[in-house]
């Protein structure tokens, strides 16, 4: 049976032989007479071959296996070794190959060259191809957590998630930066367990996180499940302290007809004028100075506007530009200082202005702390140093997390790392916590042996209220913690009147806008299911869009008040019985919307019983 040959996924034509055609075009590839860019692919079942030379796939270096040994020799380990040989080299060679995602379904890959050395020895060749590395099955993210090995697959994906949630140094030209928001951590460490990738990458110069001491051991329920109890008096010596950025734009647009934006603090006939208290912060040119304290609210850039929609102005009739206030304030629920003011122009020739805000966020009740393990909490209560419990050398931790954390996620990594920081901070050296070839257990536990620590990295600590010691020994080690940019002081809301959408009359949505707390179906259910009528009344109708509507009690149809003949009025019926009843907004817009698609709703009233 004849096999399809498809280049890019396009039928280009038939081979008598779709194996012996794939094998000849990898070789072809291997020799250089190929580009190193082209994938080759066999499928036996359906006798199809795949050609791709397509941009955007994702492709992965391989070490390709001869005759069940590894092609990439001692001789060139060497040469690479002494700089006398290139990567590049080693792929024209043929030694690394680059294989996308159908290629690898014709490929057998060894995990290390032990795998292959047994294979040999039982006379099996059938590896084509030997990892460079077991590690290089892991992303960015994951390849620079420490012993992923140990925890289960969801909780690696959820501490690569918050790796790229944590803190750090994420720029080193932050303060030229304009960036809309940016968190910075301010005293970065970089980790005491750390991977190969890690350390080639240089992120210990872009660290984001701190080494904390951490005990594990419940604290009088204050952290019972994710919760952490955190030491107060470290957070006052700056214990992931971070700023928060925010950056305020605006530009003098030009409009059709000659008019255009200006700066400058609005004056009094100017529609919208706020009042001369509000622009008491802004210079002469209407831009706020740097360093100004600001709250929520405050005018930042003063300006004016034209007016929306223009009038025609006749020969007889004079009158002067009528301007808007558009000026740019901070938002409601924000404050800070002043960072930095640029003002400049841009191509078209117009002034645009950045104002960045500077507010220092110090760890409160409510913040987000993560490891390197998906053990995320959330601070339950800061505690004053003397209240904390202590070992005999009068350390004490930074952090408390429950004990229940460690079983019920399975993160044994998470022990493993406390273990090797500790090891690292009575050895003076970094230790290795890449995926299938780090440190091992042992190795740390020789090294806490060697100096006079438990092997099991517990130690005796004593109660910081009385001074008894606690009748167990706890697990007290320095392991790296983030935090997490979800910041409780960015997500606190709550309101008790405010503004509503014009459309449905309901209270606006989200926290930017000042809008109202959701009562969604489920909470609905939930009053629906107590019984709580005058509840759910309260919720859905008083405090959302209670409207009074006027109904004729004879037609059904929707009426209206005349303030001019100072009379109700029925487009249906010239001598109406006019009823005032309370309905949600929504309600009058569903028949607004009938009425619009030709349906006449008509509406039924009956007496309260």
């Amino acid at each position: 049976m004849k096999s399809s040959v498809f280049i890019n996924g396009r039928l280009v034509g038939f081979t008598e032989n779709g194996e012996k055609l794939a094998n000849e075009l990898r070789e072809k590839r291997r020799n250089g007479e190929l580009d190193y860019q082209m994938n080759v692919a066999f499928y036996g079942r359906s006798k199809e071959v795949f050609i791709n030379t397509d941009g955007g796939r994702a492709r992965r270096p391989l070490i390709l296996v001869v005759k069940g040994k590894s092609a990439f020799t001692k001789e060139l380990q060497e040469k690479l070794k002494n700089k006398q040989t290139s990567w590049d080299e080693l792929v024209k060679q043929g030694v690394i190959e680059y294989l996308d995602a159908e290629e690898e379904e014709n490929a057998r890959v060894a995990l290390n060259e032990e795998i292959l050395e047994k294979a040999s020895k039982k006379g099996e060749e059938h590896f084509t191809h030997l990892e460079i590395d077991p590690s290089n099955i892991l992303g960015f993210a994951s390849s620079n957590l420490p012993f992923p090995e140990y925890n289960m697959a969801p909780r690696v994906l959820m501490a690569a998630q918050h790796l790229k949630q944590a803190m750090g140094l994420f720029a080193s030209n932050f303060n030229y930066r304009t960036d809309t928001r940016a968190h910075l951590l301010l005293y970065p460490q970089k980790p005491l367990v750390q991977t190969q990738s890690f350390t080639d990458m240089g992120l210990e110069k872009r660290a984001s996180g701190q080494n904390f001491i951490v005990a594990i051991l419940s604290y009088k329920g204050h952290n019972m499940q994710d919760a952490i109890v955190i030491n107060k008096s470290a957070i006052d010596r700056s214990l992931a302290r971070s700023v928060f950025y925010r950056t305020y734009a605006d530009e003098e647009h030009r409009y059709p007809g000659g008019q255009r934006d200006i700066y400058g603090i609005p004056e009094e006939f100017v529609q919208g004028y706020s009042g001369e208290q509000a622009y008491s912060k802004l210079d002469v040119s209407g831009i706020i100075d740097s360093e100004v304290p600001v709250l929520g609210s405050d005018v930042l850039i003063g300006k004016t506007s034209p007016p929306r929609f223009l009038k025609e102005i006749s020969a007889l009739d004079i009158d002067t530009e009528k301007r808007r206030e558009s000026s740019v304030r901070v938002r409601s629920n924000e404050e800070g200082v002043v960072d930095s003011v640029i003002l400049s122009q841009t191509t078209s020739g117009n002034r645009f202005v950045k104002v960045r805000i500077r507010r220092t966020c110090i760890p409160e009740i409510g913040d987000k702390f993560s490891s390197r393990f998906g053990q995320k909490g959330v601070v339950s209560i800061l505690l004053n140093q003397e209240d904390m419990p202590f070992t005999k050398d009068g350390i004490t931790p930074d952090l408390i997390i429950n004990p229940h954390a460690i079983p019920g996620r399975m993160t044994e990594g998470h022990l493993l790392e406390m273990l090797g920081a500790k090891a690292a901070c009575i050895d003076g050296s970094v230790k290795n916590g890449t995926a299938f070839s780090g440190e091992e257990q042992v190795d740390f536990e020789e090294a806490l042996k060697s100096r006079g620590y438990d092997y099991t990295g517990t130690e005796e600590l004593y109660d910081g209220e009385t001074g008894i010691k606690i009748a167990a020994k706890i697990f007290i080690a320095p392991i790296y913690y983030q935090r997490l940019y979800h910041l409780v002081s960015l997500k606190l809301h709550a309101r008790a009147r405010g503004p509503v959408q014009l459309l449905t009359h309901q209270p606006t949505e989200g926290r930017s806008r000042e809008g109202g707390l959701r009562l969604g179906e489920m909470e609905r259910d939930c009053f629906i299911g107590y019984g709580a009528a005058s509840l759910l009344k309260e919720r859905m109708i008083d405090s959302s869009d209670k409207t009074k509507i006027l109904v004729d009690e004879i037609t059904g149809s929707l009426a209206y008040y005349d303030f001019n003949k100072k009379q109700y009025v029925c487009p249906l019926n010239p001598n109406p019985k006019i009823e005032e009843i309370e309905v949600a907004y929504a309600f009058k817009l569903l028949l607004d919307e009938m009425k619009s698609l030709g349906i006449f709703p008509k509406v039924g009233l009956r007496e309260k019983v």
